[in-house]
């Protein structure tokens, strides 16, 4: 009698590593001014930790193109978990072990957990999307709201251990918050895993550049990774400077909040996409996005702005998976490497953005409202390419 696989356990895995990539990207940033303080960097070197994480996630999706098949979904996906636990490890060793320079230290384990983070941002999609699963887009959907639960677990676990035991002890909840990956590397190890199309079914990454539909996706990518990016990253920010609040506050009701409706509206669609046509709800959303930008550069009073930042989670939020989820449908022999170009181009969208929104309110006398307000572009854009999908595929019916 053969054993029926037990692709559960897959997604439970697949769940735990983006809580993983979660904690990679959102701990290290609460930890700025320890870090500035304890080993006495500079802001101006700080600045240069988030840039160095997305920058080894640039490469890492770039390269995982071209030999994650060769080498192998499991191997690959255990490696993203082990890496993950390692550089959380390394970066409560290596600042101590180097005292003459240790933001070396600290920059060796950003590129370490980055790595895993971006190994898991091109193999998990692709890994699920080969699972036996029905309605797919609602599981992928379900599948990246665990990111947003991981952010939201991450700020308020962190902020609730530095209040119980001080920021003194955060290099033991750095080991707590290591032993997560280290687990789930040992979940990859047992789970089925399934590969994306058989061998010779998929494209090759130049039969990919040249399908029309793949570059709509990408834009459309571009456009998802920085509507969602831009908020996430400037909500804290905002809400500090417009309620005058303390930084703890403002990470609470800022990027806490934006996370938490990020993660509703994604499980929200994972058990409602079977009745849900995708494009008409992306299409929707985006324009709902629009809106919260609107709001939160454009209100008068704080609280809309507030209100606007946290609702824009809700609207952003199956923008990422649906995209991948468009993508599948759309180009069925993309493969692996489709799915390495669409992390590329979110973590692209995710750079740009933010950064732009920072250039401009710096021009502007430092008014963030402005830099938001230049932001809107990108759900508006991704609003605009989401209608002609509509429409085209209304054409041929």
């Amino acid at each position: 009698m053969i054993k029926q696989k037990n692709y559960k356990k897959t997604l439970t895995a697949c769940y735990l590593g983006f809580v993983t990539q979660a904690i990679s990207a959102n701990f290290t940033p609460l930890l700025f001014l320890t870090f500035k303080g304890t080993y006495g960097i500079s802001l101006e070197k700080i600045a240069l930790i988030p840039l160095t994480f997305y920058l080894t996630q640039f490469i890492v999706d770039i390269a995982a193109a071209k030999f994650a098949d060769k080498i192998g979904y499991r191997l690959c996906v255990i490696a993203s978990q082990v890496l993950s636990s390692a550089g959380l490890v390394a970066l409560t060793i290596l600042p101590d072990c180097l005292p003459s320079n240790a933001f070396a230290g600290i920059l060796i384990a950003v590129v370490l957990y980055a790595i895993g983070s971006g190994l898991i941002e091109v193999l998990l999609s692709p890994i699920v999307e080969a699972c036996p699963f029905e309605n797919k887009a609602g599981v992928m959907s379900l599948l990246h709201s665990f990111y947003c639960w991981g952010a939201v677990s991450v700020i308020l676990g962190s902020t609730l251990f530095f209040a119980v035991f001080g920021i003194g002890c955060w290099k033991i909840l750095t080991i707590l918050w290591a032993l997560i990956p280290l687990y789930n590397a040992v979940n990859f190890i047992s789970c089925p895993i399934e590969k994306l199309g058989e061998d010779g079914t998929s494209m090759s990454i130049g039969q990919l550049l040249r399908v029309p539909m793949f570059w709509m996706m990408i834009f459309l990518m571009v456009c998802a990774g920085a509507s969602e990016a831009t908020m996430a990253q400037w909500a804290s920010a905002f809400t500090e400077s417009a309620l005058k609040v303390s930084k703890m506050v403002g990470d609470l009701a800022g990027p806490c909040l934006f996370a938490a409706f990020m993660g509703v509206s994604r499980m929200l669609y994972g058990k409602l996409s079977y009745k849900l046509n995708l494009v008409k709800t992306m299409l929707l959303c985006g324009f709902f996005a629009a809106v919260c930008y609107l709001l939160a550069s454009l209100a008068a009073w704080a609280i809309l702005g507030l209100t606007g930042c946290a609702l824009c989670g809700l609207a952003v939020g199956i923008m990422w998976p649906g995209t991948i989820s468009l993508s599948s449908r759309k180009c069925p022999a993309g493969g692996t490497a489709m799915f390495a170009f669409l992390a590329l181009a979110g973590d692209l969208g995710a750079t740009v953005s933010p950064a732009m929104v920072g250039k401009v309110a710096e021009i502007t006398g430092e008014n963030l409202k402005n830099g938001l307000l230049a932001a809107t572009i990108f759900p508006i854009a991704m609003t605009m390419g989401l209608f002609f999908i509509y429409k085209n595929a209304v054409k041929k019916n």
